[in-house]
């Protein structure tokens, strides 16, 4: 079976101008995880959708989704997120094991629940490469060049933007291809290790990279609200 599992675990810290974490505030008419869940109920390669939220939000998801949206609760199930991103991923994944069991052939389609401009396009892209391959990403190229620093402060190098992009989700894997690696990690791996990409690469693992767009962005910022509304005005 194919899953998305939306990621909503955080709280907005850096967006500092309201109690209610960023995943929450309305572009439209419409808080912004309605936006990105709406999307993968677009896509009807997936079965199921899960969302990993902050535990002290999950009631408010529920009842938004299911009072204020009406959607179907067979289709979408909210799970408590988990203290970072590995660890909402994990509980998504023990939750899609506890509904359904897993086999090898299962695949989870992992996405920030603040990128709300991801395209229908890019998740069936991401879910027809993951049956080749093990792990996908979504990238888009590195435009500006890159300078990488040890320190920061001083340039350690400079590589060639040529072969630079920009992660973005969906990341998209074998879900028991992905435990396998995890569980290999060490404690320490595991504290520091927050990309599902990174955990395979380390493994041997090639990711295979799928467009993204760079209308595909993270809400972060006050800036970065404005320019959805921008872009939720022209229809992206």
């Amino acid at each position: 079976m194919i899953y998305a599992g939306i990621l909503a675990g955080g709280i907005g810290s850096r967006m500092n101008i309201s109690n209610i974490p960023k995943q929450f505030l309305n572009i439209g008419d419409k808080p912004i995880i309605i936006h990105t869940i709406e999307k993968f109920l677009l896509c009807n390669k997936i079965d199921k959708i899960y969302v990993g939220v902050n535990p002290d939000w999950n009631s408010y998801l529920v009842d938004i989704i299911e009072k204020d949206y009406n959607y179907i609760s067979e289709k979408i199930v909210v799970v408590d997120g988990g203290k970072d991103r590995n660890s909402t991923i994990l509980n998504i994944i023990s939750a899609i094991d506890n509904d359904n069991g897993l086999t090898d052939e299962d695949i989870l389609v992992t996405h920030d629940a603040v990128r709300p401009f991801v395209s229908i396009k890019m998740i069936d892209e991401n879910i027809e490469n993951c049956k080749k391959y093990n792990i996908i990403d979504t990238v888009v190229p590195a435009f500006d060049t890159i300078v990488s620093s040890e320190d920061g402060k001083f340039i350690s190098s400079i590589p060639d933007r040529k072969t630079m992009f920009q992660g973005q989700t969906p990341q998209t894997f074998k879900i028991n291809k992905f435990m396998e690696y995890y569980n290999k990690l060490t404690d320490e791996e595991k504290n520091i290790l927050t990309d599902a990409c990174k955990i395979f690469v380390l493994n041997g693992e090639k990711v295979f990279l799928v467009n993204g767009d760079f209308s595909n962005i993270k809400i972060t910022t006050i800036e970065d609200i404005l320019y959805a509304k921008v872009l939720l005005e022209r229809g992206i």
